[in-house]
């Protein structure tokens, strides 16, 4: 068992362990203990919170103290962290980001060499270092770290290189929200130099305002825009530029699975398709009928894109992802890329000559409802025996025809309760009912 590492790396509240600039220090220094043995050059990116900056140094000074190189790219989006560790053969890439959280939120994520998340045992390894005395090496053996001046230039030169050369954006009006993250400066020139006529919104970051009005969990101004614009497409990332979520020309918000199905299918059409797609539990029951009917494969991870990642390799697929937008697109890079996803997309839409829409007949989603309710501590619902017959009475009502998961969040002190059924009414009742169960649960542990 990991004390600091969840299912996305290290995230919290900033001034409260473990984010603090003190733990930030000794994991920098941890973490420059265990990748120095392969290769003394570490890759450090970050978003665009506030609280960036104070672990950026923190880490940098805890790296080199360890004896390791540091090269520091600023602001840049997750993924984008991913490939320039690849690229730049370093022996890891951290970035600072709380992802969809608040800016009073952060954290860290670690990308191994090859550009995926590291694995348990190396979390484990640091870990191990961040409960021993740190020792500064010799004066002569002290790290150094220098800027990248040309990241950001390098990775949108990257995202345009997976898009067919011969395939213009020109004709498609799109507004893009970048969150006020750390796609701000990247994403509207990707799809802009590819021919789109880019409307942005989102791209005033002041290191407060990440995610706080729009983005992949606030698509509403997306909508607004695109319904105000008359544009083909919104695309909404989140924060850390990992996510994607979709608004049709309609002002139709589309999720993950969504994503899915239109470039699963496409790759179908034109005969690009092998294996099959892994979702999570959280995918929606029609996303699996719909791929039933046209011969796809359907395998479900648990939630997390870590997870996703696992199934993919396990059985040698190439697309997965989540319902809340993170898409991997194994056949062309690491790690689940907002960017990289809406090119997918994009390429469906114009070599079928279609809208976002219409892509999507064939489609029909359950009635799903999610709630979350905060708790003090996690801990796991299924376990708990007032829970565990809650969830019975739930499946009886459903008779098969639907589904209840009660799960604790991975990266937030969130229970999250998901019911998904054959009609709206039957799957909202469900939802309160336990949701009233779990807060008592929850009252019951706190009095």
């Amino acid at each position: 068992m990991r004390k600091y590492f969840g299912t996305d790396g290290i995230r919290g509240k900033v001034g409260t362990t473990p984010i603090t600039p003190e733990f930030m220090l000794k994991l920098g220094w941890a973490a420059g203990q265990v990748f120095k043995e392969n290769d003394k050059k570490i890759l450090i990116g970050k978003d665009t919170r506030i609280s960036g900056y104070m672990f950026e140094s923190a880490l940098e000074s805890g790296i080199v103290a360890a004896g390791a190189d540091v090269r520091l790219v600023g602001p840049m989006p997750t993924p984008a962290i991913a490939y320039l560790t690849r690229t730049f053969r370093a022996s890891a890439g951290i970035v600072i980001s709380a992802s969809h959280n608040p800016f009073s939120d952060n954290g860290i994520k670690f990308f191994s060499a090859q550009g995926g998340k590291i694995s348990d045992e190396i979390e484990e390894r640091i870990e191990y270092f961040l409960e021993q005395p740190m020792e500064v090496v010799e004066s002569s053996l002290i790290g150094r770290a220098k800027r990248i001046d040309d990241a950001a230039g390098r990775y949108i030169e990257y995202c345009k290189g997976t898009f067919p050369i011969g395939l213009q954006l020109s004709g498609l009006k799109i507004v893009v929200d970048c969150a006020d993250g750390a796609t701000y400066h990247v994403a509207p020139r990707v799809f802009s130099e590819l021919g789109a006529e880019v409307v942005a919104i989102g791209v005033n970051p002041d290191g407060l305002n990440i995610n706080e009005f729009s983005g992949a969990t606030k698509p509403e101004l997306l909508r607004k825009n695109v319904l105000a614009e008359e544009a083909d497409l919104g695309i909404a990332l989140d924060g850390d530029g990992d996510r994607l979520i979709l608004v049709d020309r309609h002002g139709v918000v589309r999720d993950g699975d969504d994503i899915l199905y239109i470039i699963a299918n496409h790759l179908m059409r034109t005969g690009r398709f092998s294996g099959g797609v892994v979702g999570t539990l959280m995918s929606n029951f029609g996303l699996e009928l719909a791929f039933s009917e046209t011969g796809i494969g359907f395998s479900r991870a648990a939630v997390g894109d870590r997870y996703v990642n696992e199934k993919l390799e396990h059985h040698g697929w190439v697309l997965g992802g989540e319902p809340s937008g993170h898409i991997v697109c194994k056949s062309i890079t690491t790690t689940g890329d907002g960017i990289i996803a809406a090119l997918q997309v994009l390429r469906a839409m114009i070599e079928e000559d279609k809208s976002l829409d219409e892509l999507l007949v064939g489609l029909v989603k359950f009635p799903q409802k999610l709630k979350n309710i905060r708790v003090a501590k996690r801990f796991v619902p299924n376990e708990e025996p007032a829970l565990q017959k809650a969830i019975a009475v739930a499946n009886e009502r459903l008779n098969g025809l639907g589904r209840v998961l009660l799960r604790a969040s991975g990266t937030e002190p969130l229970i999250r309760v998901m019911v998904e059924g054959r009609d709206d009414k039957t799957v909202d009742e469900l939802v309160d009912y336990l949701v009233d169960e779990v807060k008592a649960v929850v009252a019951a542990k706190m009095a």
